[in-house]
């Protein structure tokens, strides 16, 4: 099955694949990437014949986050828009955080903001020696709250303190060592490596893998209620509206640093 945004495959074993499909801006998501996603995933955790779901990157990167021009198109949107925009953030990370099956993340390029958020949600994350990674919402003068419950789950809250505040990127070994990823794999063994993973999960019962995430997520509150997500998405659209918003998403697509920058010395 094909979408514009989104490839999506389902092999006889019932192994799933979605591949983010736009490699022209490094994958980032906009609105219609996201209700793809969230409009696949929600079909494939329904049918039954689906035991695992693997998410890849189409081109040279994984995923760079939320597309700028998507971001620049919402600043001159109302808080009606705005808003929606952020539930609809939030819920594509708690819909894949929930996903009944079993998730894995195959990493490789630029794997920024929102690409980070994925690697947190799905149940196993391997990644590549070239893959490259970095919170880096507040660089652009936004908030990672969308997924800042997921950071947390993750990598813990030591971890997002200090990635999710400084925006620094960081490599695949650094991305092990802090429990984003679970394995970095040479490029050229990983589609070996991925073969041996999905064989692991298929001599698994379907039935006690639900049971498995649905009880780890929910005994350590990682599950969001509806109320959890209003909040997350309200801070992220405010944050986003504001004008150190506004002023990093312009110097981003201008290519010039942000007014709030000054460089030492100066």
């Amino acid at each position: 099955m094909t979408d514009e945004t989104l490839l999506i495959d389902v092999d006889p074993r019932g192994v799933a694949t979605l591949t983010l499909n736009r490699p022209q801006v490094a994958n980032a998501y906009d609105e219609a990437l996201l209700r793809a996603m969230i409009a696949a995933m929600q079909r494939l955790a329904a049918d039954t014949a689906v035991r695992v779901l693997v998410i890849r990157g189409a081109g040279k990167h994984f995923q760079a986050g939320a597309d700028i021009n998507w971001l620049n198109h919402l600043s001159r949107q109302g808080p009606d828009a705005n808003y929606a925009a952020s539930v609809l953030t939030v819920q594509f990370s708690r819909t894949l955080n929930e996903f009944p099956k079993p998730t894995i993340a195959l990493i490789h390029g630029g794997c920024f903001g929102g690409g980070v958020g994925i690697a947190c949600c799905v149940d196993l994350a391997i990644a590549t020696p070239e893959a490259r990674f970095g919170i880096t919402e507040v660089r652009v003068g936004i908030a990672p709250t969308p997924i800042s419950t997921f950071m947390v789950g993750a990598i813990g809250l030591r971890q997002t303190r200090r990635y999710a505040l400084t925006g620094e990127r960081f490599g695949p070994e650094e991305a092990a060592r802090i429990g984003l990823v679970h394995e970095v794999v040479p490029s050229a063994r990983l589609e070996a490596r991925l073969a041996e993973v999905l064989e692991a999960i298929l001599a698994s019962a379907p039935g006690a893998i639900a049971a498995t995430k649905l009880s780890v997520l929910g005994a350590n509150g990682l599950l969001l209620d509806d109320r959890e997500v209003a909040l997350l998405a309200h801070e992220g659209w405010m944050q986003r509206q504001s004008s150190e918003g506004q002023e990093g998403t312009s110097a981003f697509r201008e290519k010039r640093r942000p007014a709030w920058y000054r460089p030492a010395g100066s």
